[in-house]
């Protein structure tokens, strides 16, 4: 996978980046970055169902999808990523429901904007990069256009409750000065089947992707205020639920059965996702000279949690029912709003300097409460930040040499007012309080391009985020704790350092980056033996290699890639200031290599792409060799034909059919036989696209 897509006419060099919050060229920045187009996204998504799958198989140092709702432990460069779309921030960090990824359909998704390594570009959240998904834009030419989708998905035995279908149209409305677009998606899912055609099992708490239903409405208008302003109202709404129609059936490790599923009713509400969202902008890329960005938003959205066995005894207490009768829970409930400013022109007098100014501020409110009997959980808690930045870029003989740098400063404070634990964490009196804290983030960098389409760059970085500080507040066990002075809600601040070097000349487009990142207070998921995740905060220092390459063959048409990701994580497991463990499977991906050919000519384009999962031991003071990983390959196809009455393609994923355990469920939990879930066997979907 190349690092940015050329062309042959070699126009790689003209792609801007938003996320990058700047219009400068993605070859002037000292990041490493990727995007991925309409194209390649719609044929990544016909095969794995999202966009978070199709940036998993693209990207060898992401982490291999759980294939679940819930992304927990799904990492890039082996800290999380910050989701957003159009620039808004769609991750809770506060309570990190790890939902993010499925927050819009693909449908409306235009683009894919991927920045790796810490960073503190979008403010909170960008430890592990950035995942900008870029929504459909305004029509170019007047009048009217669309288009409609239609899909249909089967296993490989074509159950019948395995067949999902897709419905989706999309219209476009370009008169004057005005424009309109507007959107439906609608998906229903069956259940998925492994590859020895048994039902894969059911994640009842965290949430499904299969057996669900999803609505997503889309809508943009926008006004052209004069030849170089704009006016934008973009708004979303998505919501994904479980259709309850089965339960789970406990798999056995020790005998190497996955846990599956069976027809049942699940008790209480299904497991679901819904997040609305709203934003409007104003762009001018004349203003004064420079180009203006603003932007204020508003975004929602609620997580709810199923009720199961496993997680019973945590809900319980005896004042409310007699222990093991008491069902109940939990409910994801965040609002967020904020706005963005920034402000680019180069400098006058001095044009090979160009220099941005900005401002972010944000406000977010997130609790989890126990719908079943309306308790509290993770008591309400508010965050807010501002934050005021500056970049400079400057480019030396005649940019062959760019020195780039800039400086963040964020204001932050969180407030939790008093409350009381559960009864499981004693039911302790917690004091409330403010905690406040500060920090300036730097970055800095420099790129050196002697030919055109070949370059080398290093820099430096600092990432921010919060630790997930629900599950900090919701843990407390012991009396006399203060939220001002607890300490494990200080932040995150991570330290990206890398090198790298790319050749994009004809038809070889390469690059190769070396990584290295450390936290001295970083974030840890340990599951208890109830399988509910806690935060440990230990330091924390990775590395990696990213390797990628693609060439154009003297076929026509045929194109050949390859991608290879090895990344290493350890931490302090003693607090004595000594890195001695590795990061295990819920908070590390395995090294991975990619290999696929493309072939694209006429009316005809197809892919087939293999993915290499290698083998890992994990070592250190705290480890379980039933945790190592095995390693398994994958392989994954797709056909599509333009036709005169729109395009017609064929997709397989798993196509050789393999049987395995996802990576999450063979890496973590070793004796927990309701979380042993096999890997989706072959399924197939057949999609018809139309364009007016």
């Amino acid at each position: 996978m190349p690092a940015i897509g050329t062309s042959e006419d070699e126009t790689a060099e003209l792609i801007v980046v938003s996320a990058a919050r700047t219009i400068l060229s993605a070859n002037a920045l000292p990041l490493t970055v990727d995007v991925i187009q309409k194209d390649e996204l719609d044929q990544q998504v016909s095969i794995s169902g999202s966009v978070t799958d199709a940036v998993a198989n693209l990207t060898p140092s992401f982490s291999p999808t759980r294939q679940k709702l819930s992304g927990a432990g799904e990492t890039l460069r082996g800290r999380s990523p910050l989701y957003a779309i159009n620039g808004i921030p769609q991750s809770t960090p506060l309570r990190d429901g790890s939902r993010d990824g499925f927050t819009i359909d693909a449908f409306f998704v235009d683009r894919v904007e991927l920045i790796f390594g810490s960073n503190a570009l979008q403010g909170i959240g960008g430890t592990g990069g950035i995942v900008n998904q870029v929504t459909v834009g305004a029509p170019a030419q007047e009048g009217v256009s669309g288009r409609t989708l239609l899909q249909g998905s089967a296993g490989d035995g074509f159950e019948g409750d395995g067949i999902g279908w897709k419905a989706a149209g999309l219209a476009q409305v370009k008169t004057g000065r005005f424009d309109a677009t507007v959107g439906a998606a609608y998906e229903k899912r069956g259940v998925f089947y492994d590859a020895d055609r048994r039902r894969i099992g059911i994640n009842l708490t965290q949430g499904e992707t299969q057996d669900t239903k999803s609505l997503s409405l889309f809508g943009r208008f926008g006004y052209e205020v004069s030849e170089t302003a704009r006016l934008d109202l973009i708004a979303s709404r998505f919501e994904l639920e479980g259709n309850g129609d089965y339960v789970a059936v406990n798999g056995n490790r020790v005998s190497g059965i996955p846990t599956t599923a069976a027809k049942g009713v699940a008790p209480g509400e299904s497991a679901a996702n819904r997040t609305e969202s709203l934003a409007f902008s104003l762009t001018d890329t004349e203003l004064f000279g420079g180009n203006l960005v603003s932007q204020i938003f508003w975004n929602r959205s609620r997580d709810t949690f199923g009720g199961e066995i496993a997680p019973i005894a945590t809900f319980q207490d005896v004042l409310i029912a007699p222990v093991g009768t008491l069902f109940d829970q939990s409910q994801n409930r965040s609002r967020k709003y904020g706005g963005k400013v920034s402000y680019e022109r180069s400098v006058p007098g001095f044009e090979q300097l160009t220099a941005i100014v900005g401002f972010d501020a944000l406000w977010d409110r997130t609790e989890q409460r126990l719908i079943a009997t309306d308790r509290a959980w993770v008591p309400p808690t508010d965050f807010r930040s501002f934050a005021p930045f500056g970049q400079l870029n400057l480019g030396l003989f005649d940019n062959v040499v760019r020195l780039a740098g800039g400086v963040r400063y964020e204001d932050v404070r969180i407030t939790v007012d008093d409350y009381t634990t559960l009864a499981t964490s004693n039911r302790v009196s917690v004091s409330g309080g403010s905690p406040r804290f500060s920090d300036t983030l730097f970055n800095g960098g420099v790129v050196i391009e002697p030919i055109s389409g070949i370059r080398a760059y290093a820099s430096y970085a600092e990432g921010y985020t919060v630790p997930d500080v629900g599950r900090i507040t919701r843990a407390i066990n012991r009396p006399g704790v203060d939220i001002d002075n607890f300490l494990d809600i200080s932040p995150i601040v991570s330290n990206n350092r890398e090198v790298g070097v790319e050749v994009k000349r004809g038809p070889l487009d390469a690059s190769a980056t070396y990584f290295w990142s450390s936290s001295d207070k970083g974030q840890l998921l340990i599951a208890r033996p109830d399988g509910i995740l806690d935060v440990q905060r230990q330091k924390v220092n990775i590395e990696g290699l990213e390797i990628n390459l693609a060439v154009q063959t003297p076929i026509e048409g045929l194109k050949l890639s390859a991608g290879y990701a090895h990344i290493l994580g350890r931490f302090d497991s003693n607090s004595d200031d000594v890195i001695d463990t590795d990061l295990d499977g819920a908070n590390i991906s395995p090294d991975r290599l990619n290999l696929a050919a493309s072939f694209a000519r006429g009316p005809l384009s197809a892919r087939v792409q293999t993915q290499f999962y290698l083998s890992r031991d994990f070592q250190g003071l705290v480890r379980d060799p039933r945790n190592d990983f095995g390693g398994y390959t994958l392989t994954d196809a797709t056909v599509r034909y333009q036709t005169g009455i729109g395009a017609l393609s064929l997709s397989a994923q798993n196509l050789f059919n393999k049987q395995y355990i996802t990576y999450a469920s063979d890496t973590q939990r070793p004796t927990d036989n309701t979380f042993f879930f096999a890997g989706r066997g072959r399924s197939l979907t057949l999609g018809w696209d139309y364009r007016f």
